[in-house]
């Protein structure tokens, strides 16, 4: 489906009919059915004050009852939006109209859209992420097209509507770049090997600040860029970090791809990268909207007299700080100080060229046993591109000493595996049972993990294989598709600890030798 903006003229004129009626009306629950007329309209149930009608008789009298248009005021409260509730309870974060206008008025500056452009809508508008973005699209009379509701069939759904423009978050962008590589290793001969001629040969122009040569395209890319439709110009990522591997990747393939940070808290966006900026592994700088300083966290050794750069917590200031969270000034006051800084919990440090780049965080990081500082979301997103991996919870506390990690597997890559080892099998639940496939994915998982560079004590030394995917539905997800810690932390309780036996089990029996 799609929606322009001269067809918000009549969702306002609707909308406005249903108040003008309503607002003559006692309290009721009002049903309004489109079609048919009122003969045949069924009845309300008795024991509920409810009112059912057609479209066409609420529209006549919503005319004869004509209210007088009343505009918001900046102060004015836009919206609830509630936070994703990572690490525990979702807050209702108040936003105003001026809150929402400050945002996108920023942001917009240096992104520009226009009437001929073409956008798919597939996050969550629950999100402050794709609220935001249809604020700004419907602005500048950008079509709107809507996915299936499937996540399974979003690349039908790009393929068909051709879209210009992309917002999505590192999930769905792992999916891509995942799909296209091990597409390439399969390919083999003469087509891998002209894929990684002209990737590198793209690369190393985009290093140097030159334009890559249009041969790359037609030969290679252009077929790549079909998948997503093939009109595409402008791809974001936000709602967590997205691997500069995934996004040296995404620019080559796809053309421009900006990444960007904010959170509900200020109505979206906090910082987003410059159109042309070809630098990657930061956040850009920050929204003309508001102010960004780092402030010192000590604790962490992150202070303002780093070197070679400042680092500290990320603090915001401005007409996009949202006014509270609902009915929870206790929790307000914990985020927002006496001048107005709204403390974010995440951890920065300045780039030359006031780029702003996220390295922790302060609210979602853990200890071992050993006193060893980790950041799960970190590592998840390293072990992100392992071809065995859709989906990984790392967890670690401060009473064992090593990380395990619980993974819900890309089932075609591991039944592929499966079938080139003659494993045999009745269903995917008993393969990922198998000890050979968890050897696996975790040689593979070493692999990533040293590519990456992470510590030690980074690495995950237990894997738990999992063929149920986390979702919004078993609770394990938010609408960004990002994990809820305390909640994978139960449900997959015993996993976690007959992983932590099997560990202990191993040291006991070296500690014998």
């Amino acid at each position: 489906m799609l929606v322009r903006h001269t067809h918000m003229y009549l969702c306002r004129f609707m909308i406005l009919s249903i108040l003008s009626f309503i607002t003559q009306m006692p309290c009721v629950r009002l049903i309004v059915v489109v079609g048919g007329d009122d003969s045949n309209m069924p009845s309300a149930p008795a024991t509920t004050e409810c009112k059912i009608m057609t479209y066409n008789r609420l529209h006549n009298e919503g005319k004869m009852s004509p209210q007088t248009f009343r505009p918001p005021k900046p102060e004015d409260i836009a919206t609830i939006c509630y936070t994703s509730g990572t690490t525990g309870t979702p807050k209702g974060a108040v936003l105003s109209h001026e809150n929402l206008i400050a945002n996108v008025a920023g942001s917009s500056l240096g992104i520009k859209f226009y009437p001929s452009d073409v956008y798919i809508s597939y996050l969550p508008l629950a999100h402050i992420y794709e609220r935001a973005n249809q604020v700004a699209l419907l602005h500048y009379g950008v079509a709107i097209g809507f996915y299936q509701g499937d996540n399974l069939k979003l690349m039908d759904d790009l393929a068909v509507l051709r879209p210009t423009i992309f917002a999505s978050v590192p999930r769905l962008y792992n999916k891509i770049y995942a799909a296209i590589t091990n597409a390439v290793k399969e390919s083999g001969g003469l087509r891998e090997r002209l894929y990684h001629t002209a990737y590198n040969a793209k690369r190393h122009a985009m290093i140097n600040g030159r334009n890559p040569s249009p041969m790359w395209d037609k030969l290679v890319f252009n077929k790549i860029k079909a998948r997503l439709g093939g009109r595409m110009r402008l791809m974001t990522s936000g709602a967590s970090p997205l691997s500069p591997d995934v996004m040296e990747f995404l620019r080559i393939c796809f053309g421009e791809v900006l990444e960007g940070y904010g959170m509900t808290e200020t109505s979206c966006v906090i910082s987003t990268m410059n159109i042309g900026d070809r630098s990657i592994g930061h956040v850009g700088s920050p929204n003309p909207s508001c102010e960004v300083k780092l402030v010192d966290v000590p604790e962490m050794n992150y202070t303002s007299e780093d070197q070679p750069y400042p680092r500290g917590e990320i603090c915001v200031r401005g007409p996009i700080i949202f006014c509270g969270y609902y009915k929870d000034e206790v929790q307000t006051r914990e985020v927002i100080d006496e001048d107005g800084w709204l403390h974010t919990g995440d951890i920065g440090l300045w780039l030359p060229g006031g780029r702003l780049k996220i390295i922790d965080r302060k609210k979602n990081i853990f200890k071992l046993a050993q006193g060893e500082y980790i950041a799960p979301e970190k590592i998840e997103n390293v072990y992100a591109k392992c071809k065995f991996i859709a989906q990984c919870f790392i967890y670690g506390d401060s009473f064992n000493s090593s990380l395990v990690a619980i993974v819900a597997v890309e089932p075609d890559v591991l039944k592929a595996w499966a079938a080139s080892e003659g494993i045999q099998y009745e269903d995917l639940r008993q393969l990922c049972a198998d000890p050979r496939a968890t050897a696996a994915v975790l040689a593979d998982m070493d692999s990533i993990a040293k590519e990456a560079q992470l510590r030690g004590f980074e690495f995950a030394k237990a894997v738990t294989l999992v063929a149920e995917p986390f979702t919004l539905d078993n609770g394990l997800l938010t609408p960004t598709f990002k994990v809820k810690r305390p909640q994978a932390k139960a449900y997959f309780a015993k996993e976690i600890s007959d992983m932590y036996a099997r560990l202990l089990e191993t040291e006991l029996a070296r500690s014998k030798l």
